[in-house]
């Protein structure tokens, strides 16, 4: 079931359209991955759907009913840009946030200083905001974003300014939001993140969507039939052992052993190729290519920009 639905979604500026049709369904308890190049029409997207701007044309759907301001207190925003007032000290900033989402003061109170301990930040509370820095800020904002428990999370490039240890911690609690039934639109150039977080992608370029469904079944799709293996040393050329319709793209070979990643043709399987090989070599690792998710998003904006 889907939880949040854009329908047909359209954004025109002075000159310049942002979206154009855009639908995407995003599933409850998911963590959806909403990517693009630079300019692709995304901000734009996550602008509409917190009701900073409207859309020209379209609808949006909150767990089935056109989206209205009632269900902005069931959404949490993390922005790419950071939005906190510099000379407020960081407790009491967090306390005038959590009362604009709509937390008793009890309430703000217990869940923060659950936060606090939980990112061992207890010591922070007094201190001004100008005094943290850019990745110390970013964790306030992302506890002020998921402290009223929303169902549904966006965030905007939120690993920026983190090291990798934080990183780590901040995937984890991401992680475990989902577990506990939130549903999240993540957005980021990070494409090894979107392969370690996300259920399903949504990719938009150029204000279009261009490709969209679940992360297995897309990589699954652009699969090439390449095939990476590693084996002991032998008198003679691998090229020897194959025919032409076994493409060899790269070989090589230490002390140990010897590699190769070889692309077969279609219509054939994975086994005839390993026939072809285990009659000579010996074989350490045989394993399939599939493409990451950078591989794939070059390739369909670059096929995107030649349409």
């Amino acid at each position: 079931m889907a939880l949040f639905v854009t329908e047909n979604v359209s954004k025109h500026y002075a000159g310049h359209t942002a979206l154009d049709k855009v639908s995407i369904e995003v599933p409850e308890q998911s963590i959806f991955g909403l990517l693009g190049p630079n300019g692709a029409g995304k901000t734009s997207l996550i602008r509409i759907i917190n009701r900073i701007i409207g859309p020209d044309e379209g609808n949006l759907y909150f767990k089935g009913e056109k989206l209205q301001q009632k269900h902005i207190y069931r959404i949490g925003y993390l922005p790419e840009e950071r939005g906190l007032y510099k000379k407020m000290r960081v407790g009491e900033h967090a306390m005038y946030l959590a009362r604009l989402k709509g937390l008793s003061k009890r309430d703000a109170t217990i869940r923060l200083k659950e936060w606090f301990d939980k990112f061992d930040i207890g010591s922070w509370w007094n201190k001004r905001v100008e005094e943290l820095s850019k990745g110390m800020q970013q964790k306030i904002q992302f506890i002020v974003c998921v402290l009223h428990e929303p169902e549904l999370l966006i965030f905007d490039e939120p690993f920026t300014g983190f090291d990798p240890i934080n990183v780590n911690i901040l995937k984890d609690e991401i992680l475990k939001l989902r577990e506990n039934g939130a549903t999240i639109i993540f957005s980021t150039h990070n494409m090894a993140s979107v392969e370690e977080l996300c259920d399903h992608i949504a990719l938009i370029d150029r204000s279009k969507k261009i490709l969209d469904g679940k992360v297995k079944e897309i990589k699954n799709q652009y699969r090439s039939n390449a095939y990476s293996i590693t084996f002991d040393h032998f008198d003679g050329l691998l090229s020897s052992l194959l025919d032409d319709r076994f493409e060899i793209m790269d070989e090589g070979e230490d002390e140990d052993r010897r590699f190769a990643n070889v692309r077969i043709a279609n219509g054939l399987e994975s086994k005839d190729l390993l026939e072809k090989l285990v009659k000579t070599l010996n074989i350490h690792s045989y394993n399939e290519i599939l493409p990451t998710m950078n591989d794939i998003f070059i390739s369909v904006v670059k096929e995107n920009e030649g349409r």
